[in-house]
């Protein structure tokens, strides 16, 4: 099974995902794929408030995550950072980093999710992958997958790949 995704340790408590992927489509398209809430919707997440650089949003994945966020930094069409967490004391605060660049055949997107806790990186990492092929049907004009089987199936594939505590 093909992964798009590492699974890193930031500390014995949190962690990180990165996904990788190279899309059939320029970086203007992509940009507008990972920022549009019109384009959001149909692949990864419904959000809504202040879309701007500062501004505060909220969002619901197609994962069944919700919660808020802040635009920290918006860098068109090659990076975006954000701040989620769930509820209001941001316990599980984490960042969001998008870096699109263009590359030949389409662009490259990285995405990286930091703050995940350790004993969830599986579940997240799978998620990620699953929302990258998602946004992958999505640029080629297909709608995404819903069959919660890809996630199930991907989980175990993370959990072989979380690092050893000091590792």
């Amino acid at each position: 099974m093909r992964t798009l995704g590492t699974l890193h340790r930031i500390d014995d408590e949190r962690g990180a995902v990165r996904v990788e992927e190279v899309y059939a489509t320029d970086v203007d398209d992509l940009w507008e794929a990972c920022t549009d809430p019109d384009r959001l919707v149909r692949w990864i997440a419904d959000v809504s408030g202040d879309l701007v650089l500062g501004g505060s949003f909220t969002a619901r994945f197609t994962s069944g995550w919700e919660g808020s966020g802040r635009i920290d930094a918006c860098e068109r069409p090659h990076r975006l950072l954000v701040t989620t967490w769930e509820d209001e004391s941001r316990e599980q605060e984490s960042t969001l980093e998008a870096t699109l660049v263009a590359v030949e055949g389409g662009t490259r997107l990285v995405i990286e999710e930091r703050g995940v806790p350790v004993d969830q990186l599986a579940a997240y990492g799978a998620g990620w992958q699953v929302h990258a092929e998602d946004l992958a049907a999505h640029v080629a004009g297909r709608e995404r997958d819903p069959d919660e089987a890809r996630w199930v199936d991907m989980v175990p594939v993370y959990a072989d790949m979380v690092p050893a505590a000091g590792g």
